[in-house]
Formats: C-alpha cells, structure tokens, sequence
C-alpha cells in the first residue's frame, strides 16, 4: 500500500512525463513561448494543488490538459484582449524523413521545411478555433476521440466531425505539397 507521500511522488513523475507534451499544446494555446512555458508552470503548480483530488489510475495526462485549457481560458477571459490565438508552427518536426529526406542537402531541407511550416501555420490559421483544437488534440497530442471530447466538453459524434471537416480543409489548402511533385516519382 502506498503512502500519502510515494502516492505525491507518483503523481509528480507523471506530470514530469508529460511536460514536453504540455508545453506543445500550451504553445498551441498562447502562440508565444513565454506564455507557454508561464501556462505550464501554472498548470503543473495548479495541479500539484489538487493533487489530492487525483484518482490513481485514472488519465492523469487527460487531467493535466484539461487543467491547462481551464487555466489558458479563465486567463484569456480575465484579459480580454480579443481573439484566441493557436498555433501550428512545432508540429512539422525538425527530421521528419516523410517530407525532406536524407538524401537533400541539408540547406535545401532547411528551406523545404521552412516553407511547409509557412503553409502549415496559414493552413491552421484558416481554421476555425474548434477545428484548430480538434487537430491539436487528436492529431498532435494523440488524445482519442473519447479523451479529446471529454477535454473540450462536448459529444464524440461532434470531435469527429470537426476532426473530419478539419482535415479535409488542411488536406485542401497543403495539397500542392503533394500535388506538384517535390520530385517524387509516381510510377
């Protein structure tokens, strides 16, 4: 049986696991690395809080998420300031072999990669809030279906929609990625 303390530590190893996770969709959130890297902490420090009413076993990265979108939202509402930002800039990863292959020079990949993330960011940007987060969550962040609409309060029926409707625009607005070549033969 754990104690009270070796239950603390648990908890604690499980935030610590999910933290690069955290700051991608808090940079999701704020568009900004110091409000991501501010929403983590106040996120992990918010949580630490309530660490009693954790049950074990249950989805404590599902718990985390949840926290941290209450949190980015109770302070967007507290600002003010006009429309909720998102971002999509971290989600083409630096040595994603799909894309720019090894056997590129390495500042054509540069480029190459700069360029899809441009398009990536107007691709998200021409979103919707709610189709922007769906993506972010399921996609990005590996959440279910289930999980995602849990997280964000509403039917699962609705997370794939949006996830469906989401993915075909991208899919239309990032298809000349795919359709012009980047010399790929087709045969």
């Amino acid at each position: 049986m754990n104690t009270k303390s070796e239950n603390r530590l648990e908890f604690e190893t499980e935030i610590m696991s999910n933290l690069d996770s955290m700051y991608r969709y808090a940079y999701h959130l704020s568009r900004n690395r110091e409000d991501a890297s501010d929403l983590v902490q106040e996120t992990c420090a918010r949580s630490l809080k309530a660490a009693d009413k954790f049950k074990r076993g249950t989805n404590a990265r599902a718990w985390l998420f949840a926290i941290m979108r209450n949190t980015f939202f109770n302070q967007y509402r507290a600002k003010s300031k006009g429309e909720i930002p998102s971002d999509w800039t971290d989600e083409v990863e630096s040595g994603d072999q799909r894309f720019t292959g090894s056997i590129w020079p390495q500042p054509f990949e540069v480029f190459l990669r700069d360029m899809m993330r441009e398009d990536i960011d107007k691709a998200m940007d021409n979103l919707s809030n709610d189709f922007r987060t769906v993506v972010a969550l399921c996609d990005v962040e590996g959440f279910s279906y289930a999980e995602a609409a849990k997280l964000l309060d509403i039917p699962v029926g609705t997370v794939r929609s949006r996830l469906h409707r989401a993915r075909a625009s991208l899919q239309k607005m990032l298809s000349h990625w795919f359709n012009e070549g980047l010399g790929v033969d087709e045969s």
